[in-house]
């Protein structure tokens, strides 16, 4: 079968076929097999039907990418993209979003679910992810029942499983398409500090080998001292095997490497590359060249070098992401975000380790984190064999769990699913008891546990839901006789439901002018970090007024994220006296990408507050905020 000049493989035909059947799809493939045709076809099929199909992914970076490449092929009246902070022509026959936005949709019963026939959910492992997996399955769980879902996912070991629980739930065939076959053959190799390039029972053996020159006892032989391997000696080793990404887990250290690197004096400079970047900078704001991350990337890139993590403002990403693509960075530093779903292999892939730290500890990757990254090694249709190579630091050496990672991916996807304060709302909101009843045993968890008999048990989500709900009766959210304007203000409200309907659907914030909204904005925004310096912070009789304020309610008085007002004045005191985002960026040691990632979530908090009030002057004051927050950073902000 032939289908747009490609002649598609076996698994590409069965998913068609499953398609133009109206079946759902699950599709187990490696990365760079070719999944993306099959979201492709649905969206040829159905552009002109006067329905809509929606691509989801994971990340938001993920969706701009999706949108340009999309816009670029069916032109941008038929494409729309809905992220949290921007919405694009939302009526297109074709419309990217993120997995939360499309979640909200189907909750809420938005009419636009109605027009939907399709939704493709790239990356569907994501559903192992522990803070975010359950938006997955409840943007299956509520979907309407006419929809039909392509799912798409490097492996998934237990793709059947997943494929029988969808049926179950939504009762229309789910048809299961595994591919195994990689087109440029992956080799997994390890690098050691004294072997080089070599194998994992290699470092094995020589690990396992004793300092005969200290003994203690008979009994305790010390190993061997092994200094930390070197990411410059692993390039020096790959040389002839590049373009490589060289993923790290940390920004920092993508940025402190690739100067590193630099200063080798190992490739030699390129005025091509030169001649793209001035062109890029000069369509940008000069403060842009004051940015440490700009200085050190008009050293390193000229001789091919590059970073990419979250903290790079989109211009920098965008700039890096175009010179890869032309072949002209040889090695890229980059984090793990720049594995999920952005369509830019190379020929060899390293690890500077194979663990990370995950928010609460340092943990080994699992599988499948392993063969996402690994997947990115080898471009079809270019290398014949593709690299992937892990650094091993002997002293925290694991044989058995590094051979488990590395060998296949076996790790299943599992169920992540927990009940939040928005979803029991809408529960209480638009179902009867009953109904209620049949969607709480739905979830994968209770699938997984309990088989297709999942209809007739009362589980611990049961309980769960009545605790919430026993939890929306004490703060007058709910009544017997339903939602109380407070419970339906929050049940449009998707994260910090309880905190942000207390603050904004009360009578609070009728005395607060906009400079102390902001600032509560601010409040629900505000991720704390260790390390995360601020040089001049503006205490003032406004936030004194605030806290006096949220002393009366007992709920407010005691919650965590109104303890960091102060601190978060050095971020948005600057922003109301109407700096740029250059000017912010002075007061605070932050990277410039997580400083316009703060104020586009306040504007996505801004934007469902605004969505849920029925209150006229609090609309015009949220639509104030919004405008200073823009102007702020308007420079930098695009897709």
């Amino acid at each position: 079968m032939n289908y747009k000049n490609f002649l598609l493989d076996k698994f590409q035909e069965d998913a068609i076929k499953s398609i133009e059947n109206n079946h759902s799809v699950v599709v187990s493939a490696p990365t760079g097999s070719g999944k993306t045709l099959i979201a492709d076809y649905i969206v040829n099929k159905y552009i002109d039907k006067n329905v809509k199909v929606v691509y989801t992914a994971p990340i938001k970076a993920l969706s701009n990418q999706k949108y340009k490449e999309f816009s670029k092929e069916y032109g941008e009246r038929n494409v729309g993209l809905m992220t949290g902070d921007i919405v694009i022509n939302s009526q297109a026959p074709i419309i990217i979003m993120t997995t939360e936005i499309y979640r909200n949709m189907v909750l809420v019963r938005d009419p636009l679910a109605d027009q939907v026939t399709y939704v493709i959910f790239d990356e569907i492992h994501y559903i192992n992810d522990i803070e975010r997996g359950y938006v997955w399955e409840e943007s299956i769980i509520f979907s309407k029942e006419h929809v039909r879902f392509l799912c798409l996912s490097a492996t998934i070991p237990n793709a059947d499983e997943f494929a029988q629980w969808i049926h179950t739930i939504k009762r229309h065939p789910v048809d299961v398409v595994h591919n195994d076959v990689r087109y440029v053959p992956l080799h997994k190799q390890f690098f050691d500090a004294e072997l080089g390039i070599t194998t994992l029972d290699e470092i094995k053996e020589l690990a396992n080998v004793a300092d005969y020159n200290y003994v203690r006892g008979k009994q305790h032989q010390r190993k061997p001292k092994v200094q930390a391997p070197s990411h410059i000696e692993l390039v020096k080793e790959v040389k002839e095997k590049l373009p490589g990404f060289f993923f790290c887990f940390s920004r920092k250290k993508c940025q402190d490497n690739a100067l590193e690197l630099y200063k080798m004096n190992m490739f030699p400079h390129n005025a091509q590359i030169v001649s793209i970047m001035r062109e890029k900078f000069n369509q940008a704001p000069p403060e842009i060249n004051q940015l440490k991350s700009t200085q050190v990337m008009r050293q390193t890139l000229p001789y091919g070098i590059g970073f990419h993590h979250a903290g790079l403002l989109p211009i920098i990403k965008e700039l890096v992401e175009d010179l890869f693509s032309k072949g002209l960075i040889k090695v890229l530093y980059t984090t793990e975000t720049f594995a999920v779903g952005i369509n830019m292999p190379a020929k060899t892939v390293c690890f500077e380790s194979l663990r990370k730290f995950d928010g609460i500890a340092f943990r080994y990757l699992n599988s499948k984190e392993y063969f996402q990254i690994a997947g990115r090694a080898g471009r079809r249709g270019i290398d014949t064999e593709g690299f992937a190579i892990a650094m091993i630091d002997r002293r925290d050496f694991d044989y058995k769990l590094i051979r488990k990672i590395t060998d296949k991916d076996v790790d299943p996807i599992k169920s992540q699913f927990r009940l939040s304060i928005n979803t029991v709302l809408n529960l209480l909101k638009r179902h009867t008891p009953e109904e209620i009843d049949e969607i709480l045993c739905m979830n994968f968890a209770s699938y997984q546990k309990y088989g297709k008999s999942i209809g007739n048990i009362k589980d611990v989500i049961y309980n769960t839901f009545d605790i919430i709900k026993k939890r929306l009766f004490k703060y007058n959210f709910i009544t017997e006789q339903g939602l109380t304007d407070k419970g339906e203000f929050a049940s449009r409200i998707y994260a910090d439901e309880l905190l942000t309907a207390e603050l904004f659907a009360t009578t609070l914030h009728e005395s607060l002018d906009e400079h102390q909204i902001l600032i509560l904005v601010a409040c629900l925004s505000y991720e704390p970090k260790e390390r995360t310096e601020y040089y001049k912070t503006y205490p003032s009789k406004k936030i004194a007024d605030i806290r006096k304020e949220l002393r009366r309610s007992e709920y407010l008085s005691k919650n965590r994220k109104l303890r960091y007002m102060e601190e978060i004045t050095a971020l948005v005191e600057p922003m109301i006296r109407g700096k740029n985002v250059f000017e912010v960026l002075l007061n605070t040691n932050l990277l410039e990408g997580d400083v316009i990632r703060f104020f586009r979530q306040m504007l996505d908090r801004i934007g469902q507050i605004r969505n849920s009030t029925q209150d006229h002057r609090l609309v015009e004051k949220l639509r104030n905020c919004q405008d200073r927050i823009n102007e702020c950073i308007k420079d930098v902000d695009g897709l």
